[in-house]
């Protein structure tokens, strides 16, 4: 039995005392069997929107939450193409302008609101004079957020699974109070009901094809001829440093969320994110915080410098020393952490801004970066939203001066970034934000991984080395779809050879009928089978469904003509010689 905390009676009183219209409402469970994996497939699978958040620390401590849901109430979406136009934040504001939040002890202040992304080109709402003329290559939304009121939210530190709903309602009629306070559990019912199913469903994959190769949008020699003509601008004073980049598009039948899965394995990060946005999907590991805004508090980490991680202790923190004393690493910093500065000056109360710390190398699993924070408390008279504004983008994937770097940019790339370069993360109920900088992220359309990086381009840089910096920051990337693909076309080899696959097709009477999940994921169906179907076969036939991992791994098939009787650990179904009747339960 389920205990909903806060009552019924306790809202009747957090409703009298606080004037509050959105009241988070929540219950626990053991989490020790659950991953956010599994949790993210089972309250996904029948919804065309959804996200997860994950954060490992440092590349070496987890995170204490991670945060997932589906099915938001609303969706929002801005650009030239959509029915809201203009300032992606002035839309916000006014969806949650009227929230009346009441934190509960006990879980955290994120528990709902705004979770997506917002594209490097809306700087030009914010600073009209980077607006320009450019290619959509992808035609996407200059926005997309959705707007969540029930999450489930993992506390990696108790070992809990807290599912959180929201009263709201403005109402003080005792009986419109009660009335939303059910519907809020029901809410929370139904996510356990899919947290407790005695499955996991898969996502759809596809034929693995491997050895797809890559195609940038500029090629070396474009990329070099940016660096040269940034280098021109820089010795006649226009700027101070740029950066420019190039996108890879990557052709791979993986689906997004498998990508993902191998991602947060290969480079757990700060900043671990899947989102689904039915059309497409972004997936992501970025190591920095791009602005956070918490009891008026506003928050930017600056990173810059890189080295790679030691294979020894020793050889660790000679690299971490090294990286510390090179006098171009640390003017670069230097010079992002005082325009952090001036960017946090610009909302914040004077005599407030301070860097709280200043490089500190920050580990990782495959690199380390020198990073800084730097802070200050918000004016009473701007907002979460002006501290966006204010930040947005980043030096790190702009330059400087930021307006002018910006507008030398877009002439020499002349298409839209979209998602690259800009910001991924969520506008909460609480008054709060807390966004990364989308940087070592994958964009998936149509079967095309899009990856994209850039480098910061200085008076004495050298073209080619500058391109094989942008190289190696796509490598990460481009090596977790390649270990992927081998991955998943292996478990095909060994159990799924399509041939196989295509002969069970042909022994089904009907065309539409969806195959056990391991077929399913190969033959790339639409929706799982929750219907029976007959077999058409006069011999026993038998499909043996095996786990590489019962908890987290794709099913595999293979065949066998011997048996008559097929066993699934989580699922009954049986197939006969008789054309018998099977049935998902």
């Amino acid at each position: 039995m389920n205990t909903f905390k806060p009552s019924l009676q306790e809202i009747h009183e957090i409703i009298k005392t606080s004037q509050g219209n959105t009241i988070p409402v929540y219950t626990q469970i053991p989490a020790d069997l659950l991953t956010p994996v599994i949790a993210y497939l089972r309250i996904s699978t029948k919804s065309q929107f959804s996200f997860l958040f994950e954060s490992v620390i440092g590349g070496e401590k987890i995170g204490r939450y991670s945060f997932l849901g589906s099915d938001p109430y609303k969706i929002l979406k801005t650009g030239e193409n959509e029915a809201i136009k203009g300032d992606p934040l002035i839309a916000l504001e006014e969806e949650l302008r009227n929230v009346k939040f009441v934190p509960i002890p006990g879980i955290p202040s994120f528990t709902g609101g705004a979770i997506g992304y917002i594209a490097y080109d809306c700087v030009k709402y914010f600073e009209p004079r980077t607006a320009r003329e450019l290619d959509d290559p992808f035609g996407l939304p200059d926005s997309f957020f959705l707007f969540c009121d029930t999450l489930v939210i993992f506390d990696h530190i108790y070992q809990l699974l807290n599912v959180v709903s929201h009263y709201r309602s403005d109402s003080t009629d005792p009986k419109v109070i009660e009335y939303q306070y059910r519907r809020t559990v029901e809410k929370i019912r139904r996510v356990l009901n899919l947290l407790q199913i005695d499955h996991t469903p898969s996502v759809p994959q596809g034929e693995i094809h491997l050895n797809q190769s890559c195609t940038s949008n500029v090629g070396k020699t474009g990329y070099e001829n940016f660096v040269t003509q940034l280098k021109k601008h820089i010795k006649d004073g226009d700027i101070i440093q740029a950066v420019p980049s190039q996108r890879l598009a990557r052709p791979t039948n993986l689906h997004p969320f498998n990508v993902y899965r191998h991602l947060r394995t290969l480079n757990p990060s700060p900043y671990m994110f899947y989102l689904d946005f039915k059309d497409y999907q972004i997936v992501g590991a970025s190591p920095e915080l791009l602005v956070k805004v918490e009891n008026d508090i506003v928050y930017t980490h600056p990173i810059a410098g890189t080295r790679k991680r030691g294979k020894t202790k020793e050889e660790d923190e000679k690299l971490a020393e090294e990286l510390l004393n090179d006098p171009k690493e640390r003017a670069e910093h230097i010079m992002l952490v005082d325009l952090g500065r001036n960017d946090v000056n610009r909302i914040c109360q004077p005599k407030t801004v301070k860097v709280d710390s200043l490089m500190q190398v920050e580990k990782f699993s495959h690199v380390m970066h020198i990073v800084s924070q730097v802070s200050g408390k918000l004016r009473p008279e701007k907002n979460r939203f002006d501290a966006f504004r204010s930040i947005f983008p980043a030096s790190t994937v702009s330059g400087a001066p930021k307006i002018r770097a910006m507008e030398l940019i877009a002439e020499l790339e002349r298409e839209k970034r979209g998602v690259y370069a800009g910001a991924i993360g969520h506008f909460d109920f609480a008054n709060s934000i807390d966004t990364c900088l989308t940087i070592r992220t994958m964009l998936f359309k149509d079967g095309v991984a899009y990856l994209q990086a850039g480098g910061g381009i200085v008076y004495d840089s050298i073209e080619e080395e500058e391109y094989q910096e942008t190289i190696n920051k796509l490598k990460s990337n481009v090596t977790c779809i390649d270990e992927a693909e081998q991955y998943y076309y292996k478990l095909q080899q060994k159990f799924c050879s399509f041939s196989t696959l295509q002969s069970l097709q042909n022994a089904f009477i009907n065309e539409e009928f969806i195959f056990p999940a391991a077929v399913h994921k190969a033959m790339n169906y639409k929706s799982i089978a929750r219907k029976g179907l007959h077999l058409q076969s006069q011999r026993p036939t038998v499909l043996h469904l095996l786990y590489c991992d019962p908890s987290d791994f794709p099913l595999v098939l293979s065949r066998s003509l011997n048996e008559g009787v097929f066993i699934d650990p989580f699922c009954s179904i049986r197939v006969s010689s008789k054309c018998g009747l099977n049935r998902w339960s």
